[in-house]
């Protein structure tokens, strides 16, 4: 559990643990209340506002609208200007008031916790009239000159508080961090375009400008141009990200359901259900037999009636449904989510020509077009294609970030199932409508019956307008005729849940075995990585040793020792290698420690140096003496300027601390630009393993300065000691924060009997050499170490870190990589580049070759 004990006295030594604790959710809202005195006032004046107009109890009266709304009729023609103002801080209804209350105190305050009191009134007067001032403007204008939407709309009176709450929003963005200043972004500018898509009214349209408003408002209240820019974002974030925007829009169908509107390109789906009930004996009565003889008033009466009932209503949704469950799995990184979201995107394409005719009906479109009105539609039919070929293509260029896959048996279990239930209910459907083939209204063929079996499944909407176009009569037919889709999709939404739970693990091992073994066998101070995602778990044929590993290009790269007792490594060590030349692989032991060359000499095999782990033993640790000096003077700076820590486990931290990591750690991935590393660089995603435990740093007033995570070191079952892996900092934290932090974690692993602390591996560093010693003579492989040493300095610091870790007074111990062929360390060396650089992007790859030739 996180501790939970008062701050350490500022004058107690300095090799003592300043334990602390985090603050609780209801301190953090207790504060956060007492910095918005402006959000809490717009709160306030709706009440006040409502109650004074009467839309308290009820939607606005003509006269209140006529008079404090804003509009075509209100603002231009009654040249009633204060309209601009006055919209933005009346709410229209009883609805609005709820919701506009609560945006004051949640979006509004989150703004005017960021930029300030005096920039948040700014932002959300100069934002909210500029969006009801210049909206109301272009419908003015489109209205004049016989734009579609314009003229639709020119009637509105909007009274809309949201538009300044939104764009005082967007402008706070230039004073986040670069994570919630994406978040925030991305989200909002995707909920906003939903609702302009989808329901099209004034106050959608309002709220767009003064987004667009905001966005570059806040640019110039922050004097920082470079807010504008878009910064890169980590794996997990960019999952994050395109996951928000495909929930987010996949909404829109329910919006313009709700909203029944005739004024987007979208609201196509609201049609087939906003229509009167149409009764099937009334249309027998009054049309033909046959599709030949039925009328187009007849036929628009049969599309409706084929998208009535219980079963067509939820099938509509599938839709939505399957972009949600699409969301859920693009957080978690999977492949299937990726291609599902792509796939329903696709669809909704396809069958965009029914937004076509929804939008002639509503215009009143016939022959006699004009040059304007080829114009206006070639604008509708982009506008409808626009959001789901944009998702299309931002799937396909984040697609790097999506690559967890299924195991091959779980994916075939899945299409099993699938398959199996759509033969099944589409084989029921169709015996039982061929047996009553004679009660299908109009007159119905077997290749009728063939294709509406196929719609049974598809939802009302895409095809509702498609021929043939029938309905059963009988009831048997009729029940099934609603629910097969129905049931099918169930199904398949279970089995895709089932489908994207399941991950591969490895060959021959599961993730409880790898644990088990690891904490009877150990591993070294690396084993812990072998948990880590994108390894595979090859286990020995008696199943009491392990090795994780990874093929690249033939390259079968392990990651650190073998996970085995130290009398078996030889034999582990054999095992694998005959493993691989069954496969045609090159082995490669990489990272592993000095114990284990002996058996690769023996081998004939070459190894080489790849790095230096620096160690600290912590039994009997004194931070005392010179050589102690400067992380002992951190020490002591960070306990008196009320410098705190807490040891505990990601499932531990509150909501808040945890929002904080991710800000930290999205802060520090945009400032690099530079691509994550991987293999044997932790990131987000490790941090939340239940084994790990994190060491964070709290200031004096709460927030978190910095935070480490420490991977656990096992010996029969026990852990006895901890190495770090990931680090980052806050901007504005204390200068030896970080010495701070690691120096308090080795002192509470000094006080818990942990025997050894490592600080991780340092890639391509040299241990400094023994008072004496000379340097041995320089070899091809340690040129070659030096070159790419000094090359890949100025991109990932290795050197600066190497130094950084020397203040500890540390043991070093060598980490070598083991391989059976010279002739093919090219191969493994660009194996070893993957690894490590799985998916480079081009604007990565140039910003890397940019930081390293500067």
């Amino acid at each position: 559990m996180t501790e939970n004990t008062a701050p350490a006295d500022p004058q107690a030594p300095g090799d003592v643990e300043p334990k602390g604790r985090l603050r609780t959710t209801g301190e953090l809202l207790g504060a956060f209340v007492r910095r918005i005195p402006f959000s809490i006032v717009v709160a306030v004046l709706l009440v006040v506002t409502s109650a004074v107009t009467g839309t308290m109890f009820g939607p606005a009266g003509q006269d209140t609208l006529l008079f404090w709304a804003a509009g075509v009729i209100s603002t231009f023609d009654g040249a009633q200007w204060w309209t601009v103002g006055t919209s933005v801080v009346i709410p229209q209804d009883p609805f609005q008031l709820v919701f506009g209350v609560l945006a004051a105190l949640t979006l509004l305050g989150v703004a005017e916790r960021r930029m300030g009191t005096w920039r948040a009134i700014v932002a959300f007067t100069v934002t909210g009239v500029i969006g009801t001032a210049l909206g109301a403007w272009l419908q003015w204008f489109g209205a004049e000159v016989g734009e579609w939407w314009a003229t639709g709309t020119s009637a509105d009176l909007t009274l809309d508080p949201l538009a300044g709450i939104v764009g005082a929003l967007i402008a706070s963005t230039s004073f986040m961090g670069a994570l919630w200043r994406r978040r925030v972004r991305l989200v909002t500018l995707a909920a906003i375009l939903t609702f302009v898509l989808y329901d099209g009214d004034s106050s959608n349209a309002y709220r767009l400008i003064a987004a667009v408003a905001g966005y570059l408002l806040g640019a110039l209240l922050a004097g920082d141009a470079s807010k504008l820019s878009v910064r890169r974002s980590s794996h997990a974030e960019t999952r994050t990200l395109v996951a928000a925007v495909v929930a987010v829009t996949a909404v829109g169908p329910v919006v313009a359901l709700v909203n029944a509107t005739e004024l987007t390109p979208f609201a196509f789906s609201s049609y087939l259900f906003t229509e009167q009930p149409v009764s099937l004996d009334d249309l027998v009565s009054r049309c033909g037999d046959t599709a030949s003889s039925l009328s187009a008033a007849c036929l628009g009466d049969l599309a409706v009636l084929t998208s009535q009932g219980f079963g067509m209503f939820l099938l509509s949704f599938v839709p939505v449904v399957l972009l949600l469950l699409a969301s859920w799995g693009l957080h978690r990184g999977r492949r299937f989510a990726r291609w599902l979201a792509i796939a329903v995107n696709l669809a909704i394409i396809l069958f965009a020509r029914t937004s076509l005719d929804a939008t002639f009906t509503a215009n009143d479109i016939d022959d006699d077009w004009s040059a304007f009105d080829i114009g206006e539609l070639l604008v509708w039919v982009v506008a409808a294609f626009a959001l789901p070929i944009g998702l299309i293509v931002l799937l396909t260029v984040t697609r790097r970030h999506f690559g967890i896959r299924s195991p091959r048996r779980a994916f075939r279990r899945f299409l099993a199932v699938v398959a199996g239930t759509f033969v099944v209910l589409a084989g029921v459907y169709f015996v039982v409508a061929l047996a009553t083939i004679d009660e299908f209204w109009p007159a119905t063929t077997q290749v009728d019956l063939v294709v509406d079996t196929l719609k049974r499944f598809v939802p009302p909407h895409f095809l509702a307008v498609v021929d043939p176009i029938v309905v059963p009569g009988h009831d048997l037919t009729s029940v099934l005729w609603q629910g097969v889709g129905v049931v099918f999709w169930l199904v398949f939404i279970v089995a895709a849940v089932w489908l994207m739970t399941r991950t591969e693990v490895g060959a021959g091992a599961d993730a409880a075995r790898l644990r088990e073994l690891l904490r009877r066998n150990g591993g070294g101070t690396l084993g812990f990585m072998a948990t880590w995602p994108g390894n595979v778990i090859w286990t020995s044929p008696t199943a009491d040793a392990a090795v994780a590993y990874r093929v690249i290009n033939g390259i079968a790269i392990t990651l650190s020792d073998p996970i085995c007792r130290d009398e078996d490594a030889d034999r582990v060590i054999r095992e694998f290698t005959a493993f691989c030349d069954t496969n045609s692989w090159v082995p490669v032991f990489y990272s592993v420690h000095p114990q284990y060359l002996p058996i690769f000499e023996e081998l004939g095999w070459q190894h080489m140096s790849v790095g230096e782990e620096t160690i600290v033993r912590t039994k009997g640790l004194e931070l005392t003496g010179k050589p102690w000096q400067k992380v002992r003077q951190a020490l002591n700076r960070g306990v008196k300027e009320g410098m705190t820590t807490v040891w505990a486990s990601w499932d531990e931290l509150p909501r808040a601390t945890v929002a904080e990591i991710n800000a930290i750690s999205e802060e520090w991935v945009a400032e690099k630009e530079m691509p994550e590393m991987g293999f044997t660089l932790g990131g987000m995603e490790e941090l939340k393993d239940p084994d790990v435990r994190l060491m964070l740093a709290v200031g004096p007033d709460g927030r978190l300065q910095a935070v480490t995570s420490w991977l656990p070191v096992y010996r029969d079952g026990a852990v006895i000691g901890w190495t770090i892996d990931f680090m980052r900092r806050a901007d504005d934290s204390m200068n030896g924060i970080m010495e701070f932090l690691i120096a308090s974690a080795a002192l509470r692993m000094k006080d818990e009997g942990a025997e050894v602390l490592s600080l991780s591996g340092a890639p391509l560093a040299t241990k400094p050499l023994a008072p004496g010693a000379e340097a041995p003579e320089p070899t091809v492989m340690s040129r070659l170490l030096e070159f790419l040493a000094r090359t890949l300095e100025p991109a990932y610091g290795f050197s600066s870190l190497f130094r950084f870790k020397a203040k500890f007074n540390p043991d070093y111990e060598t980490i070598s990589m083991a391989y059976p062929d010279p002739l093919a360390l090219p191969t493994i060396g660009l194996a070893i580049g993957r690894a490590y650089l799985p998916e480079v992007s081009p604007k990565e790859a140039v910003a890397l070759v940019r930081t390293l030739t500067k």
